[in-house]
Protein backbone atom coordinates (compact mmCIF):
# COMPACT_ATOMS: atom_id res chain seq x y z
CA UNK A 1 0.00 0.00 0.00
CA UNK A 2 0.98 3.94 -0.52
CA UNK A 3 -0.42 6.94 1.24
CA UNK A 4 -0.39 9.96 -1.01
CA UNK A 5 -1.57 13.46 -0.12
CA UNK A 6 -3.46 15.71 -2.52
CA UNK A 7 -3.81 19.38 -1.99
CA UNK A 8 -6.49 21.52 -4.08
CA UNK A 9 -6.21 25.17 -3.76
CA UNK A 10 -8.60 27.23 -4.76
CA UNK A 11 -9.87 30.69 -4.52
CA UNK A 12 -12.19 30.16 -2.16
CA UNK A 13 -10.88 27.03 -0.36
CA UNK A 14 -7.79 24.74 -0.06
CA UNK A 15 -8.28 21.02 0.58
CA UNK A 16 -6.01 18.34 2.19
CA UNK A 17 -6.68 15.15 0.79
CA UNK A 18 -5.09 11.51 2.75
CA UNK A 19 -5.63 9.09 0.32
CA UNK A 20 -4.51 5.39 -0.01
CA UNK A 21 -3.80 3.08 -3.05
CA UNK A 22 -3.13 -0.43 -3.55
CA UNK A 23 0.78 -0.93 -5.88
CA UNK A 24 0.00 -3.92 -8.33
CA UNK A 25 3.42 -3.10 -10.34
CA UNK A 26 0.65 -2.82 -13.69
CA UNK A 27 -0.26 0.35 -13.46
CA UNK A 28 0.51 4.09 -12.26
CA UNK A 29 -2.70 4.14 -11.22
CA UNK A 30 -4.24 1.24 -8.86
CA UNK A 31 -7.60 1.66 -6.82
CA UNK A 32 -7.68 4.58 -4.77
CA UNK A 33 -9.40 5.10 -1.73
CA UNK A 34 -9.92 8.61 0.28
CA UNK A 35 -8.80 8.20 3.68
CA UNK A 36 -9.74 11.53 5.06
CA UNK A 37 -9.84 14.76 4.58
CA UNK A 38 -9.58 18.67 5.81
CA UNK A 39 -10.36 21.91 3.69
CA UNK A 40 -9.53 25.70 5.23
CA UNK A 41 -10.97 29.28 3.64
CA UNK A 42 -8.51 30.32 1.13
CA UNK A 43 -7.62 33.95 2.92
CA UNK A 44 -6.39 35.82 0.11
CA UNK A 45 -6.10 39.12 1.85
CA UNK A 46 -3.48 37.71 3.91
CA UNK A 47 0.50 36.99 1.97
CA UNK A 48 0.80 33.86 0.44
CA UNK A 49 3.22 32.50 3.25
CA UNK A 50 0.33 32.13 5.54
CA UNK A 51 -2.23 30.22 3.69
CA UNK A 52 1.18 27.68 2.88
CA UNK A 53 2.35 27.66 6.54
CA UNK A 54 -1.68 26.77 7.44
CA UNK A 55 -1.81 23.93 4.46
CA UNK A 56 1.60 23.02 6.06
CA UNK A 57 0.43 22.44 9.36
CA UNK A 58 -2.88 20.69 7.85
CA UNK A 59 -0.71 17.90 6.56
CA UNK A 60 0.41 17.37 10.27
CA UNK A 61 -2.80 17.27 11.62
CA UNK A 62 -3.88 15.23 9.11
CA UNK A 63 -1.35 11.94 9.26
CA UNK A 64 -1.28 12.23 13.11
CA UNK A 65 -5.07 12.12 13.37
CA UNK A 66 -4.96 8.63 11.23
CA UNK A 67 -1.64 7.55 12.45
CA UNK A 68 0.16 7.95 9.58
CA UNK A 69 3.70 8.87 9.72
CA UNK A 70 5.60 11.18 6.49
CA UNK A 71 7.71 8.35 6.02
CA UNK A 72 5.08 6.28 4.58
CA UNK A 73 3.95 9.14 2.63
CA UNK A 74 5.24 8.44 -0.84
CA UNK A 75 4.08 11.58 -2.60
CA UNK A 76 2.26 14.99 -2.60
CA UNK A 77 0.25 16.40 -5.66
CA UNK A 78 -0.84 20.24 -5.83
CA UNK A 79 -3.61 20.74 -8.11
CA UNK A 80 -4.13 24.86 -8.40
CA UNK A 81 -5.62 27.53 -11.38
CA UNK A 82 -2.93 28.56 -13.66
CA UNK A 83 -0.90 30.32 -14.99
CA UNK A 84 1.92 27.83 -13.29
CA UNK A 85 5.36 26.43 -14.73
CA UNK A 86 4.72 22.54 -13.87
CA UNK A 87 7.80 21.47 -14.63
CA UNK A 88 9.92 24.06 -12.35
CA UNK A 89 6.71 24.04 -9.35
CA UNK A 90 6.31 27.30 -9.88
CA UNK A 91 2.67 28.87 -9.37
CA UNK A 92 2.67 32.31 -11.39
CA UNK A 93 -0.11 34.93 -10.61
CA UNK A 94 -3.48 33.19 -10.86
CA UNK A 95 -6.21 35.44 -11.19
CA UNK A 96 -8.23 34.32 -8.03
CA UNK A 97 -4.96 34.39 -6.16
CA UNK A 98 -4.24 37.67 -5.99
CA UNK A 99 -0.61 38.15 -4.25
CA UNK A 100 0.80 34.59 -5.21
CA UNK A 101 3.28 35.84 -7.30
CA UNK A 102 6.30 33.16 -8.55
CA UNK A 103 5.34 31.32 -5.82
CA UNK A 104 7.95 28.26 -6.05
CA UNK A 105 5.25 25.60 -3.99
CA UNK A 106 7.31 22.09 -4.91
CA UNK A 107 10.67 23.70 -3.35
CA UNK A 108 9.35 25.46 -0.20
CA UNK A 109 6.93 21.95 0.60
CA UNK A 110 9.86 19.48 -0.38
CA UNK A 111 12.17 21.51 2.01
CA UNK A 112 9.64 21.76 5.07
CA UNK A 113 8.18 18.06 4.90
CA UNK A 114 10.83 15.65 3.18
CA UNK A 115 8.21 14.45 0.27
CA UNK A 116 8.05 14.17 -3.08
CA UNK A 117 5.57 16.80 -4.65
CA UNK A 118 4.47 17.86 -7.81
CA UNK A 119 2.48 20.70 -9.31
CA UNK A 120 0.11 20.88 -11.92
CA UNK A 121 -2.89 23.43 -13.07
CA UNK A 122 -6.64 22.01 -12.06
CA UNK A 123 -7.26 21.19 -15.69
CA UNK A 124 -4.57 18.94 -16.21
CA UNK A 125 -5.22 17.53 -12.59
CA UNK A 126 -8.86 16.79 -13.37
CA UNK A 127 -8.02 15.17 -16.72
CA UNK A 128 -5.56 12.92 -15.23
CA UNK A 129 -8.71 12.01 -12.54
CA UNK A 130 -11.31 11.26 -15.12
CA UNK A 131 -9.06 9.59 -17.01
CA UNK A 132 -8.05 6.87 -14.43
CA UNK A 133 -11.05 6.63 -12.31
CA UNK A 134 -13.81 8.67 -13.97
CA UNK A 135 -15.57 8.74 -17.30
CA UNK A 136 -12.15 8.70 -19.47
CA UNK A 137 -11.17 4.97 -17.93
CA UNK A 138 -9.69 2.98 -20.61
CA UNK A 139 -9.35 6.06 -23.41
CA UNK A 140 -5.95 6.87 -24.31
CA UNK A 141 -6.98 10.48 -26.30
CA UNK A 142 -9.00 12.24 -23.54
CA UNK A 143 -9.49 16.43 -23.33
CA UNK A 144 -11.11 17.52 -19.84
CA UNK A 145 -12.52 21.11 -19.79
CA UNK A 146 -13.16 22.80 -16.75
CA UNK A 147 -15.95 25.10 -17.70
CA UNK A 148 -16.71 26.48 -14.03
CA UNK A 149 -14.86 29.89 -12.62
CA UNK A 150 -12.72 29.23 -15.90
CA UNK A 151 -12.49 27.09 -19.31
CA UNK A 152 -9.56 25.76 -19.82
CA UNK A 153 -7.98 21.99 -20.78
CA UNK A 154 -6.26 19.34 -19.47
CA UNK A 155 -4.49 16.97 -21.95
CA UNK A 156 -3.62 13.06 -22.26
CA UNK A 157 -2.56 12.06 -26.09
CA UNK A 158 -1.34 8.66 -26.52
CA UNK A 159 -1.76 7.91 -22.86
CA UNK A 160 0.10 10.39 -21.57
CA UNK A 161 -0.67 13.63 -19.88
CA UNK A 162 0.78 16.58 -22.57
CA UNK A 163 1.43 20.06 -20.59
CA UNK A 164 3.46 21.62 -23.27
CA UNK A 165 6.86 23.18 -22.54
CA UNK A 166 6.40 25.00 -19.33
CA UNK A 167 3.02 23.63 -18.24
CA UNK A 168 1.10 26.30 -20.50
CA UNK A 169 -0.75 23.18 -22.76
CA UNK A 170 -4.13 23.80 -23.52
CA UNK A 171 -5.09 27.03 -22.99
CA UNK A 172 -8.47 27.01 -25.01
CA UNK A 173 -10.21 30.05 -22.65
CA UNK A 174 -7.79 32.20 -23.94
CA UNK A 175 -8.60 31.45 -27.80
CA UNK A 176 -10.64 34.68 -29.04
CA UNK A 177 -14.03 33.31 -30.50
CA UNK A 178 -15.22 36.91 -31.68
CA UNK A 179 -13.71 39.88 -31.98
CA UNK A 180 -16.30 41.43 -29.32
CA UNK A 181 -18.02 39.70 -26.36
CA UNK A 182 -17.72 38.50 -22.85
CA UNK A 183 -14.48 39.17 -20.90
CA UNK A 184 -12.61 36.06 -19.82
CA UNK A 185 -8.92 35.70 -19.51
CA UNK A 186 -8.31 39.06 -20.03
CA UNK A 187 -9.60 38.98 -23.72
CA UNK A 188 -13.28 39.54 -24.87
CA UNK A 189 -15.17 37.36 -27.32
CA UNK A 190 -12.85 34.41 -25.84
CA UNK A 191 -13.83 31.02 -24.95
CA UNK A 192 -13.54 31.87 -21.43
CA UNK A 193 -15.59 34.46 -21.95
CA UNK A 194 -18.27 32.83 -23.38
CA UNK A 195 -17.73 29.24 -21.60
CA UNK A 196 -17.55 30.05 -17.98
CA UNK A 197 -19.71 30.93 -14.56
CA UNK A 198 -18.45 34.76 -15.07
CA UNK A 199 -19.03 34.57 -18.54
CA UNK A 200 -22.84 33.57 -18.76
CA UNK A 201 -23.17 35.88 -16.00
CA UNK A 202 -21.99 38.68 -18.32
CA UNK A 203 -24.38 37.05 -21.33
CA UNK A 204 -27.21 37.14 -18.91
CA UNK A 205 -26.45 40.77 -17.44
CA UNK A 206 -26.62 42.15 -20.61
CA UNK A 207 -29.62 40.05 -22.00
CA UNK A 208 -32.13 40.96 -18.75
CA UNK A 209 -30.84 44.94 -19.51
CA UNK A 210 -32.10 45.04 -22.70
CA UNK A 211 -35.40 43.22 -22.06
CA UNK A 212 -35.65 45.57 -18.92
CA UNK A 213 -34.83 48.90 -20.87
CA UNK A 214 -37.84 48.09 -23.15
CA UNK A 215 -40.19 47.45 -20.19
CA UNK A 216 -40.01 43.86 -20.40
CA UNK A 217 -40.61 41.81 -17.14
CA UNK A 218 -38.18 38.77 -16.58
CA UNK A 219 -39.25 35.64 -14.17
CA UNK A 220 -35.45 35.90 -12.51
CA UNK A 221 -34.72 39.57 -12.55
CA UNK A 222 -37.07 41.94 -10.96
CA UNK A 223 -35.26 45.44 -11.82
CA UNK A 224 -32.20 47.42 -12.71
CA UNK A 225 -31.04 47.42 -9.42
CA UNK A 226 -30.95 43.77 -8.85
CA UNK A 227 -28.83 43.26 -12.21
CA UNK A 228 -25.76 43.00 -10.34
CA UNK A 229 -27.18 39.58 -8.52
CA UNK A 230 -27.20 37.70 -11.55
CA UNK A 231 -25.00 34.82 -11.62
CA UNK A 232 -24.74 31.66 -13.65
CA UNK A 233 -26.65 29.59 -11.22
CA UNK A 234 -29.39 32.12 -10.92
CA UNK A 235 -29.88 32.16 -14.78
CA UNK A 236 -29.87 28.41 -14.99
CA UNK A 237 -32.32 27.62 -12.23
CA UNK A 238 -34.92 29.84 -14.01
CA UNK A 239 -33.96 28.43 -17.64
CA UNK A 240 -34.76 24.40 -15.84
CA UNK A 241 -37.85 26.18 -14.54
CA UNK A 242 -38.94 27.30 -18.11
CA UNK A 243 -37.60 30.73 -18.60
CA UNK A 244 -37.17 31.19 -22.26
CA UNK A 245 -34.73 33.74 -22.02
CA UNK A 246 -32.44 32.13 -19.37
CA UNK A 247 -32.87 29.00 -21.54
CA UNK A 248 -31.63 31.14 -24.78
CA UNK A 249 -28.66 32.63 -22.87
CA UNK A 250 -27.09 29.03 -21.82
CA UNK A 251 -27.20 28.29 -25.73
CA UNK A 252 -25.57 30.92 -26.56
CA UNK A 253 -23.06 29.58 -24.19
CA UNK A 254 -23.54 26.16 -25.49
CA UNK A 255 -23.17 27.25 -29.21
CA UNK A 256 -19.56 28.64 -28.29
CA UNK A 257 -18.61 25.58 -26.39
CA UNK A 258 -19.32 24.05 -29.69
CA UNK A 259 -17.37 26.14 -31.48
CA UNK A 260 -14.30 25.86 -29.41
CA UNK A 261 -15.22 21.46 -28.98
CA UNK A 262 -14.71 21.58 -32.61
CA UNK A 263 -11.30 23.23 -33.22
CA UNK A 264 -10.00 20.91 -30.40
CA UNK A 265 -11.62 17.38 -32.54
CA UNK A 266 -10.41 18.96 -35.67
CA UNK A 267 -6.73 19.59 -34.20
CA UNK A 268 -6.38 16.78 -31.61
CA UNK A 269 -8.75 14.41 -32.69
CA UNK A 270 -9.81 13.15 -29.20
CA UNK A 271 -11.73 9.75 -28.34
CA UNK A 272 -13.89 11.48 -25.73
CA UNK A 273 -14.07 15.38 -24.42
CA UNK A 274 -14.92 15.09 -20.08
CA UNK A 275 -16.79 18.45 -19.36
CA UNK A 276 -16.77 19.21 -15.68
CA UNK A 277 -18.71 21.80 -13.46
CA UNK A 278 -21.29 23.71 -15.23
CA UNK A 279 -21.65 21.62 -17.82
CA UNK A 280 -21.90 18.83 -15.79
CA UNK A 281 -24.86 19.97 -13.60
CA UNK A 282 -26.50 21.82 -16.78
CA UNK A 283 -25.97 19.22 -19.54
CA UNK A 284 -29.12 19.52 -21.14
CA UNK A 285 -29.22 23.01 -21.16
CA UNK A 286 -26.14 23.29 -23.47
CA UNK A 287 -25.62 20.71 -25.54
CA UNK A 288 -28.58 20.17 -28.11
CA UNK A 289 -26.49 24.08 -29.43
CA UNK A 290 -23.33 22.85 -28.52
CA UNK A 291 -23.80 19.79 -31.04
CA UNK A 292 -25.64 21.79 -33.61
CA UNK A 293 -22.27 23.56 -34.09
CA UNK A 294 -20.18 20.77 -33.73
CA UNK A 295 -22.53 18.75 -36.78
CA UNK A 296 -22.38 22.05 -39.15
CA UNK A 297 -18.10 22.37 -37.90
CA UNK A 298 -16.22 19.89 -36.99
CA UNK A 299 -14.63 16.85 -39.72
CA UNK A 300 -17.27 14.07 -40.06
CA UNK A 301 -14.57 11.80 -39.06
CA UNK A 302 -13.35 13.23 -36.68
CA UNK A 303 -16.20 14.15 -34.49
CA UNK A 304 -17.75 10.64 -35.32
CA UNK A 305 -15.21 9.18 -33.29
CA UNK A 306 -15.33 11.49 -30.08
CA UNK A 307 -17.22 11.27 -27.61
CA UNK A 308 -18.81 14.13 -25.28
CA UNK A 309 -19.56 13.28 -21.98
CA UNK A 310 -20.06 15.07 -18.54
CA UNK A 311 -17.50 14.51 -15.86
CA UNK A 312 -17.96 11.18 -13.60
CA UNK A 313 -16.72 11.95 -10.57
CA UNK A 314 -18.83 14.73 -9.67
CA UNK A 315 -18.14 16.64 -6.31
CA UNK A 316 -15.28 14.50 -5.73
CA UNK A 317 -13.71 15.25 -8.63
CA UNK A 318 -11.29 17.80 -7.06
CA UNK A 319 -10.11 15.68 -4.48
CA UNK A 320 -9.13 12.51 -7.10
CA UNK A 321 -7.48 15.34 -9.46
CA UNK A 322 -4.92 16.37 -6.21
CA UNK A 323 -4.29 13.25 -5.80
CA UNK A 324 -3.68 11.97 -9.37
CA UNK A 325 -1.04 14.36 -9.18
CA UNK A 326 0.64 12.15 -6.68
CA UNK A 327 0.11 9.16 -8.06
CA UNK A 328 0.79 10.03 -11.53
CA UNK A 329 4.62 11.55 -10.53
Amino acid sequence: MQNIIGIDIGGTKCAIILGRNIADNKSYFPDLSIMDKCVYKTETSRRPVYMLEKIQNGIEEILLRNNVVKQDISGIGISCGGPLDSKKGIILSPPNLPGWDDIHIVEIFENKLGIKTSLENDANACALAEWKYGAAKGFSNVIFLTFGTGFGAGMILDGRLYSGTNGMAGEIGHVRLESFGPVGYGKCGSAEGFCSGGGIAQLAKTKVLEKLQMGEAVSFCSGMDQIGLIDAKLTGDAAEAGDELAAEIYGISGAYLGKALSILIDILNPEIIVIGSIYARSTALLRDSMMNVINSEAIKCSREACKIVPAGLGEKLGDYAALAIAAYA
